[in-house]
């Protein structure tokens, strides 16, 4: 019955003191909380609980992590009491802490006043006066600490450390700012100051470690909250986010070091492995120099001349721009390392910048070496075409100089002859091997710009036409002693009429292939004389070339053989032109087109038949104002091409 009774007096006590001053409850929750930092006894009266000493000693060693010397820790008398305070307040003073007005025996007496400003003392210095923010300390400081982090909250404004605080949003914000997993402050129902606050409290408390120095009635049930209580209590909030604070600067410190110690260590390591790259590339190329060998060719040797220009273009500008950047990245490392403090870097042996110079230098002089080898490998090879080109042209153009003058010397009867143009003939498939050599090295010359030789004065064109010529001059002589070998057989011509009959019959073998086709036999005939209707002359055709598509000169001079009593004689061929001429006594251009005659033979006989002659002035003019056009006399053209036997 006594304890009740003393529990219920004590309270009452209690809530009598706190309603006198009210910063009792807050500063005995705060005093209590740093005891039990060090598992010291707590106290139940702010005031009494100072009287004796020991919660003051206590209290200061838990404050400053400091044993305070001996002490009386159970004292009984009041002098006991006055030395234990005395030896706290001269730590205090001891520490730039002014006390004024305040003694031992004030505090041994129980002085509210004193006893409440000396606890706010210790509080202001221990807990407020630590903060700043942009030079300014104390309350300034915390006010602008806690504005800068409740500046994105719209429905906060925290002007004082009274009413700013009421509706609990404040503190609601300052927990969402640093924790936002801990209290979804967009979720709050913000016309809700009991249960906001009372959140506050409980995640401060709970979450945070931020002892819960004021109670939700504190603020919400008073018109204007205790502005050093609230201070006391936000001040909490302060150190509990600023060593969060603290320890992400920590994290953030050590992850930049990191970040920096990394990202120097990937820098040189990039550096080394390009370094290492770009030596072994050079090494490489210049290996591959030493060893390469022309084909002997001028192709080949332009081929690497081209390579060699590519590789100019290419290949060695980017090794040029690599070393420009390497240049820049060891100068970036050592800045970089330098900035931080850092130890330099010394790049691994043979891979400094000017191990990287020297083989730059090495480069260059096995650059020089490659082009003069390149140059001097066609200088060599552009000689060497010329000398195998002259020496075949000069070999060949004489083969055909001993050809055309076996040719000329050609005799005996007409058996021998023709055996000595088929030997010559035989040569020709030689010669045309020849010169697709010859052809294959004028294109490896033109390759080459070559334009000049000074060892021959042939071209492969030269060569070509002249060889063109050879052939048709043997074939020309071959047709012609193989036409004499039948013409000499044909004894019922006389010597004039195979020599005109063989004249006409080479005027049109315009192929040189000793045989006349179908349109060339025609116009042979025609010039001759014998004229036949088209659906006529191509079954007569069919018949002398026995089914053929041309007519050899051996059946050519058969057929005029055959022909030559009813076909050839001066009166028949006076009497066929004057039918054409239409009884006039001169033939023109235009009577031979009305016979539709080939336009070959047409072209032969104005080139062959005279102009008329006896005519008179009037007779032509009429003719040429009729624009027959050539009066052409074919009495006497007939009386030139026959004779008489």
């Amino acid at each position: 019955m006594d304890k009740e009774w003393e529990a219920i007096q004590q309270k009452s006590k209690h809530i009598f003191l706190a309603a006198s001053n009210p910063y009792f409850l807050a500063f005995t929750k705060w005093v209590n909380n740093q005891l039990a930092t060090k598992s010291y006894p707590l106290i139940e009266d702010l005031y009494e609980g100072f009287s004796d000493g020991t919660a003051l000693v206590h209290l200061l060693e838990a404050l400053t992590d400091t044993a305070l010397g001996k002490y009386n820790p159970n004292p009984k008398f009041r002098l006991q009491k006055i030395e234990n305070l005395n030896r706290a307040l001269k730590f205090i003073r001891e520490r730039g802490i002014s006390l004024t007005n305040i003694g031992a025996e004030d505090i041994v007496d129980g002085n509210h006043k004193l006893t409440l400003g000396m606890v706010w003392t210790i509080v202001l210095r221990f807990t407020i006066d630590e903060i700043t923010e942009e030079g300014l300390g104390a309350k300034e400081g915390l006010l602008l600490w806690c504005q800068r982090k409740t500046a994105d909250y719209q429905e906060v404004d925290v002007t004082d450390f009274s009413n700013s605080w009421k509706d609990g949003l404040a503190f609601c914000a300052l927990i969402h700012h640093h924790y936002p997993e801990l209290l979804d402050f967009y979720s709050l129902d913000m016309s809700d100051m009991r249960g906001n606050t009372a959140l506050a409290f409980k995640v401060a408390e709970e979450a945070l470690g931020i002892p819960q120095l004021l109670d939700v009635a504190d603020l919400c049930d008073i018109s204007k909250p205790d502005e050093l209580s609230v201070m006391t209590y936000v001040a909490q909030y302060f150190h509990a986010f600023s060593e969060l604070d603290r320890d992400r600067t920590a994290g953030r410190r050590v992850i930049k070091f990191v970040e920096v110690v990394q990202s120097a260590y990937d820098a040189t390591n990039d550096y080394e492995q390009r370094v290492r790259k770009l030596l072994a590339e050079i090494g490489e190329i210049q290996e591959s120099w030493k060893v390469a060998t022309f084909d002997g060719s001028y192709k080949g040797a332009k081929n690497m001349a081209l390579e060699f220009t590519q590789y100019k273009a290419t290949t060695k500008r980017a090794w040029l721009k690599e070393k420009h950047e390497l240049d820049t990245l060891l100068g970036n490392i050592q800045t970089k390392l330098n900035t931080y403090k850092l130890r330099p870097y010394v790049p691994p042996e043979g891979m400094t910048l000017m191990a990287v110079d020297a083989k730059w230098s090495t480069l260059i002089k096995a650059e020089a070496q490659r082009r003069a080898a390149i140059n001097r490998a066609l200088r060599e090879i552009k000689q060497e075409l010329r000398q195998r080109f002259a020496s075949l042209a000069n070999s060949f153009g004489k083969k055909l100089t001993e050809i055309s003058s076996l040719l000329s010397k050609i005799d005996g009867d007409l058996a021998e002859q023709l055996e000595q143009v088929q030997m010559l003939i035989a040569e020709l498939p030689r010669l045309e091997e020849r010169l697709k050599a010859i052809s294959s090295l004028d294109q490896e010359c033109q390759e080459a710009n070559i334009e000049e030789n000074d060892d021959t004065i042939y071209s492969y064109e030269d060569l070509q036409y002249d060889l063109d010529l050879t052939r048709h001059a043997l074939n020309k002589k071959q047709a012609f002693i193989e036409n004499q070998i039948v013409s000499r057989n044909a004894t019922n011509l006389t010597p004039r009429q195979l020599e005109e009959f063989e004249s006409s019959f080479r005027h049109f073998d315009t192929d040189d292939t000793n045989a006349l086709s179908l349109m060339e036999f025609q116009a042979c005939l025609a010039a001759l004389g014998f004229v036949f209707p088209d659906d006529e002359f191509e079954e007569l055709f069919y018949h002398v070339s026995q089914g053929n598509d041309t007519i050899s000169f051996e059946q050519y001079i058969n057929f005029m053989v055959s022909s030559a009593e009813d076909k050839t004689t001066p009166d028949q061929l006076l009497e066929a032109f004057a039918v054409v001429a239409d009884g006039k006594p001169y033939v023109t251009e235009l009577d031979l087109k009305r016979q539709e005659l080939p336009p070959t033979v047409i072209e032969y006989l104005i080139q062959t038949m005279p102009q008329a002659s006896d005519l008179t002035e009037e007779e032509i003019a009429a003719a040429e104002q009729c624009e027959e056009g050539l009066v052409l006399d074919f009495n006497t053209y007939l009386s030139n091409v026959f004779y008489n036997d």
